[in-house]
């Protein structure tokens, strides 16, 4: 290539070791590679470890031509370009190494460049795989655990101090999704996700396990459960995958119960529809006639939407609660916990008359349930 010219290798701080072939052939070749600072950049110490040779470029002084704001670029950019624009006029190729503060520097070089014949030769990275910039988050919460000169907070932290914040970004999260906001969703998503790397990097502090235990075991968890998208199994409809997670999820924690797993410390009205429906799944559908007087209330109410009439009613429940003086919360939990351990008798009851209750008759099932009633 003929005439003076510049080369600019663009690199990324959140891979800041991965550049292209491209990128390493014009590196090894360079007498040296010129940066602006040789602390600060983010692939400094990858060259470094690679023997090449860093400079640090001493920005040029402007003169009243250079200071002329209709030009591209910042003052302080103008000063590095005009530095480059001098070593390539003096027969140089000077190489320079783009880091975070430089995002002015092209467009800066790229005015000048047609004042001086100068070529600018800009070495691309590739595109960049999706997910990179978490890598830049777990590096910026590792560097808020730095127990040398991190963040005095973040470094009082553990994962009980930890739990409030998780289920109050939770919450949050779940407001943005009820009111339909993107951007919302976007930042209490970060939020929640902050929270997880976290707790990640007090295990890793602890050594026990780390970001990347974490998101192999999670990947690899999805490839087993999803056979019928990773290898040959075969599920045509959404309840079919959910019936094989089940099934896949059983067999790999060796569960008998059909309530192993389930956390206690669920909120009171999540809980109880979470044990009914893994009952359920097992047959262990209990006789409760308040809900039959519920399903006769919801279809005297024409022309109203079934969620919002139950919606209503559980309002109702609440406000005859307050009303009485009891904790409504805490009469759900009650409940929870009185449903699994009736359905966990009526399991065994079952299990000891050898009857199926997935094939059960109504009669069976209700003799099972009344026989625990007068057991609780």
């Amino acid at each position: 290539m003929d005439g003076p010219r510049v080369v600019l290798v663009e690199t990324s701080d959140a891979l800041p070791g991965l550049l292209p072939f491209q990128a390493w052939d014009v590196l090894g070749t360079a007498e040296v590679v010129l940066l602006r600072d040789r602390e600060a950049h983010p692939s400094a110490l990858h060259l470094y470890a690679a023997g090449l040779d860093l400079l640090e470029l001493e920005p040029a002084s402007l003169d009243r031509q250079d200071l002329d704001l209709t030009r591209p670029g910042a003052p302080e950019d103008r000063r590095y370009a005009k530095a480059l624009v001098a070593r390539a006029l003096q027969g140089e190729v000077p190489v320079y190494l783009l880091g975070p503060e430089d995002t002015g520097l092209a467009p800066a070089l790229a005015g000048m460049a047609a004042e001086h014949d100068l070529q600018v030769e800009i070495v691309f990275l590739a595109p960049l795989p999706e997910g990179t910039e978490l890598l830049r988050l777990v590096e910026v919460m590792r560097r808020l655990r730095d127990p040398d000169d991190g963040c005095p907070w973040d470094l009082q932290q553990d994962h009980q101090t930890l739990l409030g914040y998780l289920l109050e970004e939770a919450y949050e999260l779940i407001e943005a999704v009820e009111d339909g906001d993107d951007t919302e969703i976007a930042e209490e998503l970060g939020d929640v996700l902050l929270q997880v790397v976290f707790h990640a990097q007090v295990a890793r502090d602890r050594e026990v396990f780390g970001i990347d235990d974490v998101a192999r075991g999670i990947a690899d968890k999805l490839v087993r459960r999803h056979p019928h998208v990773f290898g040959d199994g075969d599920a045509a409809t959404a309840e079919d995958v959910q019936r094989n997670w089940d099934q896949l999820k059983a067999e790999e924690k060796s569960r008998t119960g059909p309530f192993e797993g389930v956390p206690r410390t669920m909120a009171g009205l999540m809980l109880l529809e979470t044990l009914q429906r893994k009952a359920a799944k097992r047959g262990l559908v209990a006789p409760m006639p308040a809900s039959d007087a519920v399903v006769a209330w919801l279809e005297r109410q024409a022309g109203t939407e079934e969620s919002a009439a139950i919606g209503e009613l559980l309002a109702a429940l609440v406000a005859v609660s307050r009303e009485r003086g009891i904790d409504p919360e805490e009469a759900a939990r009650t409940a929870a916990r009185r449903f699994r351990h009736r359905a966990e008798q009526v399991r065994e009851l079952a299990e000891a008359r050898g009857i199926d209750p997935g094939r059960a008759t109504a009669t069976e099932l209700a003799s099972l349930w009344e026989a625990t009633d007068q057991q609780a």
